[in-house]
This record gives C-alpha cells, structure tokens and sequence, in this order.
C-alpha cells in the first residue's frame, strides 16, 4: 500500500493556480496609473510573465485570475491558453471597495480541485515551488528587520500554528514572514469557502485572507506545513523600493557574445 506522501508525488500533484490580481497597486503609482500590477517589469520581464513561466515549468495546466483593476490589459497580454496552461478569468467589479478576502470568496466556484494561491505582487525562482505542489503548505521565511506583514509561528515539526497581524510588538518566539503562496487540498478549500461565505455574509468584505486562515488554524480546522524560502530568490513587491530591491535579485539576463568576442575580453 502506498503512503499518502507517494500519491502526492504522482497523481495528486497540484496542477491549478489561483492568482488573485485585482487590486489597483495603488502604492506602485504611477507605473500602475494604465497596466495592472502584475504586468508591472522587473526588468525585462512583467510579474505575470515570470509566474507564467514558473507555473509551466511545474506542469501546471489550469490558471484562474481574479481580475479587477484593468482587467482588459491581462486578458489581452495572456489570452485564454499559454503553451499547455489553460486560463479563466473572474472578474470583481467590487475591486475598488473590497479586498482580497473577497478576491478569494470570488474563485469559490471556478476551482473545484486543489491549488495554489498566489498574489500578484511576487516574483521568485521556479524551483521554489517544487515543494508547493501538494496539497495544505504555506510559503514561509524566517522574519528579518526589513520585512513587514503577517508572521506566523511555527511548532518543532514545522507546522503553523498561529498567525500574527503585527510585527511591531516584541515577542520572544521565532517568528516567520508568510510569503502569501499557499496550497489546498479540496476538503481545504471546501471548509474556507464555508468560512468565507460567513464573513461575506456579515459584510467583512475589506479584510484580508489571513483572517479566515487564521480563525481556522486556531480551531485547528486547518493545519499548514510549512515550507521555507529562507536564503532563496523571491520578492514581494509593494513599491517603488521593493521593485529596485526585485531588480538586483532578478537581473537582466546578459546575451552570450560569440566565442571570438569572449577571447577578446
């Protein structure tokens, strides 16, 4: 008989993405004043260009983007298929008075198999992802001074077990910075949809994700392992400074010059 972990490894690899890319990027003005966030270059390539790519390499072959601010420029620039990826866009006309609790709520009936979350605003090296193709894990790096959001606390097995909104307090544990990839199984994403039309229901439209995430993990309704990005290229890009930050991880690839062009140098 096969362990859990041996079917994770084949038939139960994820292979659909949810990209939540509705907000206005408000903070990246004016590179956002007529292109959407995730079109934004890090150098020569757009955020959703290198998440495309990275999602194809791991095999994936279903994207799904919640869509909001421009929407018509990622329509335009991904069409409806990317080599093998299949793509299908939601679209929430609330973007502009809503947050991503509400971007999530948005996907509850175009995904009806387990996936990877995604945010708009992050850029990191495909092999990264080679652990987050199964199902129930979060992206996490160990809390540094430069960094700010949600942390979360990690128990011995690496498993979460709290999150935390503010990272101003002092704390005596070891606190971890939430990368904002995560992965679902379908029983998962069955309970948070569940928790999510609650807050829908009660008008909590313009928080965050996490605090679903959170109520869950503390009643233990969800359990995320963790797994970690620490001393590996990625970035999550806010503003002006975190994209020139992006730049020097990511830089432009240098064309090879010819073998006689080599020996002259």
């Amino acid at each position: 008989m096969n362990s859990d972990s041996d079917n994770y490894c084949g038939q139960n690899r994820i292979t659909t993405a949810l990209l939540l890319a509705a907000g206005t990027g408000s903070r990246l003005f004016p590179l956002t004043q007529n292109s959407p966030k995730c079109l934004t270059l890090v150098n020569d390539k757009s955020i959703l260009e290198r998440l495309v790519t990275n999602l194809k390499k791991q095999g994936f072959k279903k994207l799904v983007i919640v869509t909001g601010h421009l929407k018509e420029c990622i329509m335009d620039y991904l069409g409806e298929k990317s080599g093998d990826l299949c793509i299908e866009y939601i679209h929430s006309p609330l973007y502009k008075t809503t947050n991503n609790i509400y971007s999530l709520w948005m996907a509850r009936n175009a995904i009806k198999e387990p996936f990877v979350l995604f945010e708009s605003d992050l850029v990191l090296n495909s092999a990264l992802l080679d652990d987050m193709v199964y199902p129930d894990r979060m992206a996490v790096a160990l809390m540094q001074p430069w960094l700010d959001g949600t942390t979360v606390s990690l128990d011995k097995a690496k498993k979460v077990t709290k999150f935390q909104k503010g990272t101003t307090e002092s704390y005596s544990d070891t606190r971890y910075k939430t990368v904002n990839i995560y992965s679902f199984s379908l029983p998962s994403w069955q309970a948070i949809v569940k928790r999510l039309n609650q807050h829908i229901d009660a008008g909590n439209v313009n928080c965050y994700y996490e605090t679903v995430l959170s109520e869950m993990v503390d009643n233990k309704s969800l359990l995320f392992d963790s797994v970690s990005f620490d001393h590996k290229p990625w970035y999550e890009i806010d503003n002006m400074k975190d994209l020139a930050k992006a730049e020097l991880l990511f830089p432009r690839k240098l064309v090879k010059s010819s073998k006689h062009e080599s020996a002259v140098a």
